[in-house]
């Protein structure tokens, strides 16, 4: 989970890592106020989970309160790279001698964490580990051995920051760290790091992604959580705790197990280019030991998206044995006609592997209105494609 600027520096503060003070506001006026209650220059920023914020006109300094109003009139509903500004933070200008760039996030490749940072921050650093690559150091950090004062301190070194702020830098670098652990993040950043003309740190923007895989550690977490801006079809699987993520595309997948979706999603593509160019609408791994409900469930959201003309359900069954996957989708047609739902759009089914005879005999006893069982998965794929493009 991604979490807003504001979040990312409230959970900053909690650790003890500096940051300015500041509130956040959805309307103009309560920006206003928070701008009096400061009392000196601000900036708004606006509060959306993307970069370029400054380029698409998301952050502006205000000389006092009636301008804050005026430039949060003006930042709030904007539209920055797809994502409408509903939150503006509120945050006392900065005076900046030099930006630093200073991050933790998971390293998969090498099973380890990296740290990385630099003296050249406030721009993407992508575009410095492009230019000037001897500018950005990479430190790989041992999961066990973690970061201590000795580390920080090591890292700071290797970025070549100032003598005058070095110690101050790593002291930040371990309430970083402490941060990144703690809250079990898979990214902490802050870009920029800034030195002010008093040589104090301070983290002046801030970026979190939380592990969704550790929610169950933090409780506190699901309040991070912007209900406003989920998709409601994502928040509705997630609350049914389905493996789902919304695609712009015309036909629903069902499957199970992320390799074979993954596969049913490049053969979907692959044969919707012959039938008007329609794509898959999500992504939808049952997993391994799916019961009958998850697949009931399954086949709930998807319909429930009105952008699905055609649903492909693809199973290979080996935890999941293909009887309980039939039954599962009898289940959920009568769970829909039940809620006065008919199920309308057409369903091609594709089983295989356990008990894969006894599923396909439960779908062909039950004659369900629409569904359609085809043995191959690239027939399968070509048959919910031509469906889903006749539908449009």
């Amino acid at each position: 989970m991604d979490l807003y600027e504001y979040q990312a520096k409230d959970i900053f503060a909690a650790h003890g890592v500096p940051v300015l003070p500041g509130s956040v506001a959805d309307n103009p006026e309560d920006a206003k106020a928070i701008a009096a209650e400061l009392g000196q220059t601000v900036v708004v920023k606006a509060q959306v989970k993307t970069g370029g914020r400054g380029k698409a006109g998301g952050v502006k300094l205000a000389d006092d309160p009636e301008d804050t109003k005026t430039k949060a009139e003006a930042i709030l509903g904007l539209d920055i790279k797809g994502h409408v500004v509903r939150r503006v933070l509120v945050t006392p200008a900065s005076d900046i001698a030099e930006e630093y760039y200073f991050s933790f996030l998971l390293d998969r490749a090498n099973r380890k964490f990296l740290a990385m940072a630099s003296v050249e921050g406030g721009m993407d650093i992508e575009e410095v580990a492009a230019t000037k690559p001897e500018a950005l150091a990479k430190v790989l950090i041992d999961p066990i051995e973690g970061v201590d004062l000795a580390k920080a301190k090591d890292i700071a070194a290797q970025a070549k920051f100032p003598e005058a702020v070095a110690d101050q830098v790593a002291e930040v670098i371990v309430k970083l760290w402490e941060t990144f652990v703690s809250e079990d993040a898979t990214l902490v950043e802050v870009n920029p790091l800034v030195r002010d003309p008093q040589d104090k740190i301070v983290a002046l923007d801030g970026k979190v992604t939380l592990d969704d895989n550790a929610a169950f550690r933090h409780p506190a977490h699901a309040d991070l959580v912007d209900v406003a801006a989920e998709d409601p079809l994502e928040a509705a699987a997630k609350a049914k705790d389905l493996n789902y993520v919304k695609l712009d595309g015309q036909v629903g997948i069902i499957g199970n197990g992320a390799g074979l979706v993954m596969s049913t999603l490049d053969v979907v593509a692959y044969a919707g280019e012959k039938h008007g160019g329609v794509k898959p609408a999500n992504f939808l791994d049952i997993g391994g030991g799916a019961s009958a409900e998850v697949m009931a469930n399954g086949l709930e959201i998807i319909l429930s998206d009105p952008d699905v003309r055609s649903v492909f359900v693809n199973v290979f069954g080996g935890i999941t044995a293909c009887d309980a996957v039939a039954n599962g989708i009898v289940q959920a047609f009568q769970l829909l006609e039940s809620r006065g739902e008919a199920v309308t759009r057409p369903i091609v089914v594709r089983l295989d592997g356990n008990n894969a005879e006894e599923g396909r005999r439960i779908l062909t006893e039950a004659a369900l209105p629409g569904l359609e069982q085809v043995d191959t998965m690239d027939n399968a794929a070509d048959k919910a494609a031509a469906l889903a493009s006749a539908g449009a």
